[in-house]
């Protein structure tokens, strides 16, 4: 249980929840550009939820010993792992819904007016693909059936060291 503990104060640990980020970033823009698979908009909230967690392992990285750096990446790798995850879970029902009626894509995302992304950076934020249209697979699972494994991957990490960390701080 310390082993768990202490990694929330190596630089390590949070490079590695950096690294895995960013290799996920790298993966969609591959599959966005070299096998030219257009991303929804459900796969663009997907993406900033992604970059939520890799900028949590960023702050960590940069001072895992102070608590309040800590406390900002623990709040950008939950706010990141679980909103993901429910943009994930929301994803597949769009794509295994027999009713479309009740699950519809927009075209723009929506962004907050002064964090315009798609805008602002339009080759990793900007929509052109349907959320319903299963255009990749791997094991039977699509893209999002995946990411709700990752997200999942990701949640469990941050409940397992905290929960950690609170036992070993209430052991002491």
């Amino acid at each position: 249980m310390n082993f768990i503990s202490n990694l929330a104060t190596k630089k390590q640990a949070w490079g590695l929840l950096a690294t895995s980020a960013l290799g996920l970033e790298f993966a969609a823009l591959y599959f966005q550009y070299v096998m030219e698979l257009a991303p929804c908009i459900m796969c663009i909230y997907q993406r900033v939820a992604i970059w939520a967690i890799f900028f949590a392992g960023v702050v960590g990285y940069l001072a895992p010993n102070q608590l309040v750096a800590r406390l900002a990446g623990y709040g950008l790798w939950g706010t990141g792992a679980i909103w993901g995850l429910i943009i994930a879970l929301e994803h597949v029902e769009m794509q295994s819904a027999t009713l479309s009626l009740f699950f519809t894509c927009d075209f723009t995302p929506n962004f907050p007016s002064w964090a315009p992304l798609h805008e602002w950076l339009p080759a990793l934020f900007e929509a052109t693909g349907d959320c319903g249209e299963i255009s990749w697979q791997f094991l039977g699972y699509s893209m999002p059936q995946w990411m709700v494994v990752v997200y999942g991957v990701y949640t469990a990490l941050l409940a397992a060291v905290l929960t950690t960390r609170i036992a070993v701080a209430k052991n002491l």
